[in-house]
Parts: C-alpha cells; sequence; structure tokens
C-alpha cells in the first residue's frame, strides 16, 4: 500500500481511504458484524484511512473493527453539520464516546457549499479550532460538492484539509466543471492543505469504467488519498489490488461486476425533473414531488446523475 502525509496536518495516510458511507443504513446496510469484517480486511490489507460521518450513522461499524489492535495506527474522518458552537460540541462528543477515541483525526464540516454556508457555520469552526488547540481534533476542514467550496476554503488559512468531489467526469460537481475545480485544488495543494477526493466512480454511475477512473483520481497530483465507499472484501481487494499495481484475478473482477446494483434517489430529491429529461431509456418520472425510477427499463447507465443538481441520484 502507498501512504502519503495529508499536507501539513503530519498524518500518514493510505492512498486509498475507506469510505464508510457504504456499509451503513444510508446505503447497503450491513449487519453491524458483517460490515465490521469489512472495514476489519481493509484495515488488514494496508488501508489506515477512513472517512466517515455523523450521518452516515457507521461509528459503531468502525469501532468494533478498530478495536485495540489498530487503534492507534487509524486514521479516522469524520463531518458534521452543526453550524453552533453547543451543536458541534455535541457531535464532537458524539464521535469521541461511539468511536471509543480519545482525540479524532479529522474534523470537517460537512458539505460546505460557498463562503456564505461557511460563514454561517463560523461558530462551529470557531469550536473545532479550540478543540484542535486541546488535543481533541487533529487537522479541521470542510469537504464540499462544489467549486465554490473549494474557493471559500482559500480564504480561510487556518484549514487544514479538503475533500472535495472529484472525478474524471465531474458528476457531482454542482456549480462547474472539472476543469474548474482541478484549478482551484491546485492552489489549496500550493498552499500546503490536505486534500482527499470523494467519490471517485461518480455516485456509481462511473462502475463500468471503474479502472479508468480509478487511475484518472490515483493520477491526480493534488490527491493525496482518495476516498472510496466499499460494502465487500471483494471490493477492498480489487482497489487495494488496482492501487498496489498489482495484476487483477479475473475472478475478483467477475465476483464485484456480478454484485447487484440499482439506482437509488435519495430523500432530499426536490422534484425538479432534471433526470427525467436526461434520462434515454424513459426510466424515470417525477411523482408526489420527488425522482421514481422503474427499475424496468432502467440500465444503470449513469446519465441521470449528471444530471442532478443535489446529486440524490446514485447507483449503489
Amino acid at each position: 500500500m502507498e501512504y502519503r502525509v495529508l499536507g501539513r496536518t503530519g498524518l500518514t495516510v493510505s492512498r486509498l481511504c475507506f469510505g464508510a458511507l457504504t456499509i451503513g443504513p444510508l446505503q447497503a446496510s450491513l449487519p453491524l458484524k458483517e460490515g465490521a469484517a469489512v472495514i476489519r480486511h481493509a484495515l488488514e490489507r494496508g488501508i489506515n484511512f477512513i472517512d466517515t460521518a455523523e450521518l452516515y450513522e457507521t461509528y459503531p461499524y468502525i469501532r468494533l473493527a478498530v478495536g485495540k489492535e489498530f487503534k492507534e495506527r487509524v486514521i479516522i474522518a469524520t463531518k458534521s453539520y452543526a453550524y453552533t458552537a453547543a451543536m458541534m460540541e455535541k457531535s464532537l462528543q458524539t464521535a469521541l464516546t461511539e468511536l471509543n477515541r480519545d482525540y479524532i483525526d479529522i474534523f470537517l464540516l460537512h458539505e460546505q457549499e460557498s463562503e456564505h454556508t461557511l460563514a454561517g457555520h463560523r461558530e462551529a469552526l470557531e469550536y473545532l479550532l479550540r478543540a484542535k488547540e486541546k488535543g481533541l481534533v487533529r487537522a479541521v476542514g470542510i469537504s464540499t460538492h462544489t467549486v465554490a467550496g473549494v474557493r471559500a476554503f482559500l480564504l480561510y488559512p487556518e484549514l487544514d484539509v479538503l475533500h472535495p468531489m472529484v472525478n474524471m467526469a465531474g458528476i457531482g460537481i454542482k456549480d462547474g466543471t472539472l476543469a474548474d475545480m482541478l484549478a482551484l485544488l491546485r492552489r489549496v495543494k500550493e498552499r500546503g492543505a490536505g486534500i482527499y477526493g470523494m467519490k471517485p466512480l461518480g455516485g456509481g454511475h462511473l462502475i463500468r469504467r471503474w479502472r479508468e477512473a480509478m487511475e484518472f483520481v490515483l493520477g491526480l497530483p493534488e490527491l493525496d488519498a482518495v476516498a472510496v465507499g466499499m460494502k465487500s472484501r471483494a471490493e477492498v481487494d480489487l482497489n487495494v489490488a488496482l492501487v498496489e499495481g498489482r495484476e487483477i484475478d479475473p475472478k475478483l473482477k467477475a465476483e464485484v461486476a456480478a454484485a447487484e446494483r440499482r439506482l437509488q434517489v435519495e430523500d432530499w430529491c426536490c422534484g425538479c425533473g432534471r433526470c427525467v429529461e436526461k434520462c434515454p431509456q424513459g426510466a424515470l418520472r417525477v411523482e408526489e414531488g420527488r425522482a421514481k425510477v422503474a427499475a424496468e427499463k432502467c440500465v444503470l447507465c449513469g446519465y441521470c446523475g449528471s444530471a442532478c443538481p443535489e446529486f440524490c441520484i446514485k447507483i449503489i
């Protein structure tokens, strides 16, 4: 496994970060022991970096997987939507307790969209910076799906880590192009901040171009690591083999490819209908204020995801 120092944080992380969203109740909803076993397998294969969030409800999986053996070796990044000091204090305490940690390695303000949202979360940010001074947090930053969010990051020199949306097709970047995003990431990197990317497969829409998509993000000099959602040992083994530059076992690739996939419309869908217009198969409609999919017509082409302004349609 290849490791890099995450910007100026001093934290040494594996290039492949385990994205914990996939195993939890918002997606695969694996039983606790089964999900923890997948994370444990990833740790045993050399992954030492886990990305989660309060929203994901995956702290119990991580705590069980890490145990005593990996407690001092694993780097955990989490996120919260908290915008007041009191709310952030509660979020931090929840993370410390449920993860059984004395400190959180990386704590991010979740899904910041612009300088305006970041300004609105300033009180929570100030709390995290004080927590960092006390040793309760080692690095502070934001996650974002927007170009404007990255611009906002650059306005705050006290931020250590950026977790942006980046994939070869620019899927999910809500307010600009891939070129726009990469240009700003270069500026963030020049400032010395750590960067680990999210959604390298565009929420599952690039799964048929998996190798090409993964090689693209791993080849970006701006990214210290890439978070990938994985829900099985086979998926861990496949991604680890790619990152390590080893030949992919055809049987392993076939096993992962054979996994059932479906189109999921998240609860925050606003029913704008852009996905309906984009779908070449006529598999989507807006009903009762949100998008609905006719599974028998859907070919999982992924075109709908590129049209969704809220990134609420995913192939899982």
